[in-house]
């Protein structure tokens, strides 16, 4: 089902596209999702906040959104990268466009 949420059919996401485009892909994807959970928490908090006030939230023990439910990715560490990767991914990133410029043009001629 995820490739219909994302409107790309099924066949080209298995077959045209680039497995570094895929991930570019499902992290868009992924980063939709967790913005929309995350504002649904934030919302509820709010909603508890107006409804309870804030001692009562504090009396329970709720001080942040993020008291009410944790999430998977509030406990992953945000990845960072070192210049040695990120020269390594870009060099990576150049031999591929490389080669798909290349494929065009022998397509071309």
């Amino acid at each position: 089902m995820f490739v219909g949420e994302i409107g790309i059919p099924r066949r080209e996401f298995l077959y045209d596209i680039q497995f570094w485009e895929a991930r570019r892909i499902l992290d868009g994807y992924n980063a939709r999702h967790r913005n929309l959970w995350s504002a649904v928490r934030w919302q509820t908090y709010k909603l508890m906040e107006a409804q309870g006030g804030t001692e009562h939230l504090r009396k329970n023990g709720i001080n942040s959104p993020a008291d009410l439910i944790q999430f998977p990715w509030d406990r992953e560490p945000t990845p960072t990268l070192t210049d040695e990767e990120r020269k390594e991914m870009q060099a990576e990133m150049d031999a591929e466009n490389a080669s798909i410029r290349e494929n065009k043009k022998d397509e071309s001629q």
